[in-house]
């Protein structure tokens, strides 16, 4: 029975727990990202699930944060999923990312909106465990409106079902999905949305039940969250205490 520890972390570019993006130097980038790559050393898990993550951005130090965390804590599989593209002097490339002990078969990127600064997406992909398909949504949704969450939930559903219908004979099990939910203070939300309309695969569970990830430095918030389909058991989660991000990071372990 395949074991898997899995991470979702907002790394929130990179820049630690400065508040105004655009003021760390590359330098002070580098070296968080390096802090990044310990901790996921130390947690070890199989996948690890990134938001608020730069491929090429101005803002934050014009490299690729995903190619050195790469490298830092030697994951052999790695894809990005690009929300915000914007060149010119003030260049951005940032998204969601994943990184993987397990080869990826398949991957592929939606972005809820066609503005170039602050938009949301997902990021899907299969992972191959043992010779069988895991499908996993790492996903971002709006900071601000429970309107835009909400429509924006639709329409990953409406992704998944298809998906379900093109190729779920090849699943293991449903996708796990997880990420940043950007919940408001109550429940009754993105999470509470979701849960409703996963229920159509199977009964689905919320990871972790009652603790806070944002801010770290004192949480208040719980925004960050990994559903697990029931064909996952022996599950144990566990809030990594962190001041790498603005977010704290969940780490789920279980067996399929």
């Amino acid at each position: 029975m395949p074991h898997l520890r899995l991470v979702t972390f907002n790394i929130a570019h990179g820049r630690g727990l400065n508040p105004i993006q655009g003021l760390t130097s590359q330098r002070k980038l580098r070296a968080n990202l390096r802090r990044i790559a310990d901790m996921l050393d130390r947690l070890a898990p199989n996948v690890v699930a990134l938001q608020e993550i730069d491929e090429r951005s101005r803002w934050a130090g014009n490299f690729d944060h995903l190619d050195y965390l790469r490298v830092h804590s030697r994951f052999p599989h790695t894809v990005f999923g690009i929300n915000n593209r914007r060149s010119g002097l003030f260049n951005l490339s940032y998204g969601n990312a994943v990184l993987s002990r397990h080869a990826i078969r398949a991957a592929e990127t939606v972005v809820f909106g066609q503005r170039r600064v602050g938009e949301k997406g997902f990021l899907y992909v299969e992972l191959d465990v043992g010779g069988r398909c895991l499908p996993m949504v790492n996903l971002h949704l709006h900071f601000s409106s429970r309107t835009q969450r909400l429509r924006q939930l639709e329409r990953l559903v409406v992704w998944l079902r298809e998906k379900h219908r093109l190729h779920g004979r090849t699943w293991a099990v449903p996708p796990i999905v997880c990420g940043d939910f950007n919940n408001p203070g109550t429940r009754d939300d993105a999470t509470a949305s979701l849960l409703s309309h996963l229920s159509d695969y199977c009964d689905y569970h919320l990871f972790p039940a009652t603790a806070k990830t944002f801010p770290s430095p004192l949480p208040r918030r719980a925004l960050d969250f990994i559903f697990l389909p029931d064909g996952c058991r022996h599950v144990r989660c566990e809030v990594v205490r962190s001041l790498l991000s603005d977010h704290l990071p969940v780490v789920v372990e279980f067996s399929i």
